[in-house]
This record gives structure tokens, C-alpha cells and sequence, in this order.
């Protein structure tokens, strides 16, 4: 069970940093139909599966599907948002996820609890999928990406239809190619490092709890079921609707620093206190779980903003593919590290990892509040 709730995790792995180069080469346009058409067909193919292999390599190529749209997706928002609107839209993006997520796993529950089996369960992802497919034809090109390319004329074209204020940046951009290589190049490298780390250490113990919230609240004594899965979630939502108020307002910075150092106590606090009353157990986890998704949040917002056009969709790729190891380790290894190590030194280790993300924020994390993308993606010095 745990390999295959990992499954698409791993998919994204490989997905993420090829939708990214190829968004990069081909255009933000193109790769984006394909790969909705492409979620379409594997959320339609679960209903036909008849083994737990099957099913998983199902998952890996739906995986594979949603790495490509994570590399892709806030990147081109945002090459469309106005500065000073950047941080909320993309915010906005975030919430409409967290909201997702609450609502799927509430679903979940009634259709299992409908018994209309686990293939049907599954397969309801086309609901939304084919909507989103036919929603995204009209959609134009990126004016940043099509200047980068030399097509000036289409590209401002495209900005004054579309750009109310970021017109002129557009004309900042360089014309040269991006690649691979330029991730760990001398003026990159402190960007990679930030983007992936930072986002390996957050989404590493998000997942891990978020996934088996029942089985941690069972494992302290506490009710889980749909209750105490749809409030986790619910508080997640809340979180990263301040996180959206907030990011135009305080700055990535103030979100991004306090709230990691926050979060490392509350896990540590766990950890360390054996035997602690159920309802201290439970007021950690729902503060772990707001003020997480306030700095997870960033994860997203952070590679769309920092890096340039010519490798903006390798470097979220990069930073994403990155990112899904810990999701995935996290999700696996979780329901093992609990019944062998215990939730005490599981515990120390989520808190560990999420301390460890929050020095490297402490110590790289840029300002980007109201920045064009062109000033943005300078490199983090």
C-alpha cells in the first residue's frame, strides 16, 4: 500500500525535470496539452486494471503526468502575473490544491464507504481531468518564453493583450539558450540549492503525516478517521489561505523562516515528550499542520520567481523532482519508521529535517515582494 500511494511521487520524480526542459525548448503551450491529454488517458485507464503492478505502473505514468504540469504550471502564471500580484495568484493556485486535497480525501471516504470498488474510486479523477483538458485549449503562449526564443513580434503581441503592467520587462529578457548545466553554474547554484533543499525539507514530513494522519493520531490514542482527517486538512487550507493575504504584504522571507523553525519545535516537542496528554499530542499536530503549509506553500511560488525564462521550467523540474524523493520517502517509509523505531525517533526525524530546511532558508531564502522577474531571477547571491 505504501509503495503504491508512493508510486505517483516517483512518477513525478522522472515527469517533473522533462516537462521542465521540454517547457523550456518547446514552449509552455504545447507541453501543457500534451500532458493534460496525457492525465486524461491514465486517470480513464485505472478502471482496467486488474493486479497491484498494474495499478502501480498506472500510477507512475499519472506521476509522470503531474510532474510535468508541476514544472510547467507556476512558472507560467508566472510570466503572466503582475509584480505586485505575483505572490497572491500563485498563492491562489496553492489554496485551490490544499481545498483539493480536503476534498479528495473526503470522497475517498464516501466512495468507500458506497463500496463501488477501489477501481471506480480511482478512475474518478477523469471527473476533473477532462474539464481541465478542454479548459486549457485557447490558452496562449508565454510572452517571456516566446522573447527569449527571438520571436519578438508574437511575443509583444501576446503582452499587450494579455500583461497589464510587465510590458517593458518582457523586453529585459535575454535571447540565449538555458540548459541543464546552467542549474550549477557559478551564479545558479546557491538558487538550485535553495529551491530543492528547502523544498525536500518541507514536503519530506508534510507528506509523511498528512498521508497517515489516522495512523499517527491512532498511534497517540486519538480518533482519526474522516474527522480527524478532514481537520488537518481543513487547517491546512486555512494556513495557506493567510499564507496568499499575506505573501504581497510581509514578504516570502517572514513566511518562510519563522514558520520552519516553528514547525521543527512542535515535531521536536512531540518526539521528546513521552507520554504526553493526548490533547497537547493534538494541539502540536494541528499547529504543525497550519503553519506548515504557510511556508510549504513558498515551495511553489519560490523556483517560478527565482530562476530566468531560459530556465525556469529545468530549475522547478530540478527542484521538484528533488522534492518528490522526500515526498515519497516520507510516504513510504513513515508506516515502517513508526512500528520499528517508534513515533518518538519518527518524530526526531521529521523535526530534524524540517530544521535542517529551515537553516538553509535562514541562510539563502531571497526577498522577491514586489520584484519584476527579470530583478527576481538575478541569482541568489
Amino acid at each position: 500500500m505504501g509503495l503504491i500511494a508512493a508510486g505517483t511521487l516517483v512518477g513525478i520524480f522522472v515527469g517533473a525535470p522533462v516537462g521542465g526542459w521540454a517547457a523550456d525548448k518547446f514552449g509552455r503551450k504545447p507541453v501543457l496539452t500534451v500532458d493534460m491529454g496525457l492525465f486524461v488517458l491514465v486517470s480513464a485507464v485505472q478502471f482496467f486494471t486488474d493486479s497491484a503492478w498494474e495499478l502501480l505502473l498506472v500510477r507512475l505514468a499519472m506521476g509522470v503526468a503531474i510532474g510535468v504540469q508541476y514544472s510547467m504550471g507556476a512558472p507560467l502564471l508566472s510570466e503572466f502575473a503582475p509584480d505586485r500580484l505575483r505572490g497572491r495568484l500563485l498563492g491562489l493556485t496553492l489554496v485551490t490544491w490544499y481545498v483539493g486535497f480536503m476534498v479528495a480525501f473526503l470522497v475517498g471516504h464516501l466512495l468507500i464507504d458506497a463500496r463501488i470498488g477501489w477501481r471506480v474510486t480511482l478512475a474518478t479523477t477523469i471527473v476533473i481531468a477532462l474539464p481541465l483538458f478542454l479548459g486549457q485549449i485557447g490558452l496562449p503562449e508565454s510572452p517571456r518564453w516566446l522573447w527569449n526564443q527571438g520571436r519578438r513580434d508574437e511575443a509583444l503581441g501576446v503582452s499587450r493583450r494579455y500583461l497589464l503592467e510587465n510590458t517593458a520587462d518582457v523586453e529585459h529578457e535575454d535571447t540565449r539558450a538555458g540548459s541543464f548545466g546552467m542549474l550549477f553554474s557559478r551564479r545558479y547554484w546557491r538558487t538550485t540549492l535553495f529551491t530543492s533543499g528547502f523544498w525536500f525539507c518541507a514536503v519530506t514530513p508534510y507528506f509523511a503525516i498528512a498521508t497517515f494522519a489516522d495512523s499517527v493520531l491512532a498511534d497517540y490514542g486519538l480518533s482519526g478517521g474522516i474527522a480527524g482527517g478532514i481537520g488537518l486538512s481543513a487547517l491546512s487550507v486555512a494556513g495557506v489561505v493567510v499564507m496568499m493575504l499575506l505573501i504581497d504584504r510581509a514578504g516570502r522571507r517572514a513566511l518562510v523562516v519563522p514558520t520552519q523553525w516553528l514547525c521543527t519545535i512542535f515535531l521536536a516537542v512531540i518526539g521528546l515528550w513521552v507520554g504526553a496528554p493526548p490533547m497537547v499530542v493534538l494541539a502540536l499536530f494541528l499547529a504543525f499542520s497550519f503553519f506548515t503549509v504557510i511556508y510549504g506553500g513558498m515551495t511553489n511560488i519560490y523556483p517560478a520567481e527565482v530562476f530566468p525564462t531560459e530556465i525556469r521550467g529545468i530549475g522547478m523540474g530540478f527542484a521538484v523532482a528533488v522534492s518528490r524523493v522526500g515526498a515519497a520517502l516520507g510516504t513510504f517509509l513513515l508506516p515502517w519508521s513508526m512500528a520499528n523505531l517508534g513515533t518518538t525517533i519518527s518524530m526526531l526525524i521529521a523535526a530534524g529535517i524540517a530544521g535542517t530546511g529551515a537553516a538553509l532558508s535562514q541562510w539563502l531564502a531571497p526577498e522577491t515582494k514586489g520584484k519584476s522577474l527579470t530583478e527576481a531571477s538575478a541569482g541568489i547571491s
